[in-house]
């Protein structure tokens, strides 16, 4: 099998029916690149490479859990979240250590970079929805418009607006879900990220 001639989704394809091959040619296409995004949020040139090898590790074990639309972005995505768990862990272990007064700083400062990170991750998310389903969920969303705006705009029914909303609302919970975030970020929020 020539892989190189293969495009992403036809190896993502391939992956899902459990093809090593396929793998292994999305493991050399992407690991430099992850590698480098690893390393320059760490630091650390073997953490980083022990952050690629735990993503492709989970994209093995979960690949028929996902449709991957940009495989580069999905996996960069992937990258920041495993820092941003490692990140938690690591900082939940000094603030255990710390003295109290400092207690209510920490909070906030973990809220912000919950929703730093969610919201950059939610962004992936909704950049690889259907075409139609992003589109209705930035209008309403990031644009602010009415179901009626929306379904003038762009020349649809208002149920076929809620229907696009609620659709991406649902793979974008999913997402999260399958990720873990739902457990690990508070729910309020997710909701504000969300609602926009």
């Amino acid at each position: 099998m020539k892989c190189m001639i293969l495009s992403d989704q036809e190896l993502m394809s391939l992956l899902q029916e459990g093809n090593r091959h396929a793998f292994t040619e999305l493991y050399k296409r992407y690991w430099e690149k992850l590698v480098l995004i690893a390393w320059n949020n760490t630091n650390d040139k073997a953490q980083a490479e022990d952050i690629v090898h735990e993503v492709f590790i989970a994209l093995w074990k979960e690949r028929n859990n996902f449709n991957i639309v940009n495989v580069g972005g999905f996996l960069a995505t992937k990258i920041k979240f495993v820092i941003f768990k490692n990140y938690r862990k690591e900082h939940h272990r000094s603030k255990l250590a710390e003295a109290n007064y400092q207690f209510c700083d920490i909070c906030l400062d973990e809220e912000k970079l919950d929703a730093l990170f969610l919201k950059e991750y939610i962004d992936g998310v909704i950049e690889n929805l259907p075409e139609r389903c992003r589109l209705v969920f930035k209008y309403s969303r990031e644009g602010g418009m009415k179901n009626a705006e929306i379904a003038s705009a762009m020349n649809i029914s208002e149920k076929g607006v809620e229907a696009n909303l609620t659709r991406a609302l649902k793979i974008i919970r999913n997402n999260l879900e399958l990720t873990g975030l739902m457990l690990l970020i508070s729910h309020d929020i997710i909701r504000h990220i969300i609602k926009g």
